[in-house]
């Protein structure tokens, strides 16, 4: 895995537990997350670039709100899975993008419009995503030790939008596109 830079105040380490569920009405599920308490941060447009690592998984998110070069550990299933992950904010991403793809193969891009949400620590994302569709995804964040709490957050907030087991997509966005090739 490439390196990643010294630690400083734009690098932090994540954990949460984390479910992708398709969703065939963001209307329904925008009215059901707002008639709750619950804040807003707007809507971003990411083009997510992932390379092929070793191990784990590594993308650069560039953003109109969050922009990140992550790399997380998560494995693929229905239910909802825990994730640790290291996100580092780049002063230029453009450059970081050129100076990554020069050394790591590209696996594929993920182009979405995504709304961000967050119902206390519970962050919630509603996805328009190019060539997929639309989805719902849930990430209770917290520290790894309080893993039980975030695993009840995470199931609250998938009855809270409704969403079904059968709902449930164990794979990436970019392993969905993969798959469609």
């Amino acid at each position: 895995m490439p390196e990643l830079p010294a630690p400083s105040s734009s690098t932090s380490g994540v954990y949460n537990i984390e479910i992708k569920a398709r969703c065939a009405d963001l209307v329904a599920a925008r009215k059901r997350l707002t008639a709750v308490p619950h804040r807003y941060i707007g809507t971003d447009h990411q083009v997510d670039t992932y390379f092929r690592v070793p191990t784990g998984r590594l993308k650069l998110r560039q953003g109109t709100i969050e922009t990140h070069l992550i790399a997380y550990h998560r494995t693929d299933q229905k239910e909802p899975a825990s994730s640790a992950v290291q996100l580092y904010a780049p002063a230029d991403a453009e450059e970081l993008l050129r100076t990554l793809s020069h050394v790591l193969p590209q696996l594929g891009v993920v182009d979405k419009q995504r709304e961000i949400y967050f119902v206390d620590h519970v962050k919630v994302h509603l996805d328009e995503v190019k060539g997929l569709g639309t989805f719902v995804e849930v990430e209770a964040i917290g520290e790894a030790d309080a893993h039980a709490a975030l695993l009840r957050d995470c199931k609250q907030a998938m009855a809270l939008l409704g969403v079904q087991h059968d709902d449930l997509v164990a794979a990436s966005y970019s392993d969905l596109l993969l798959d469609m090739e």
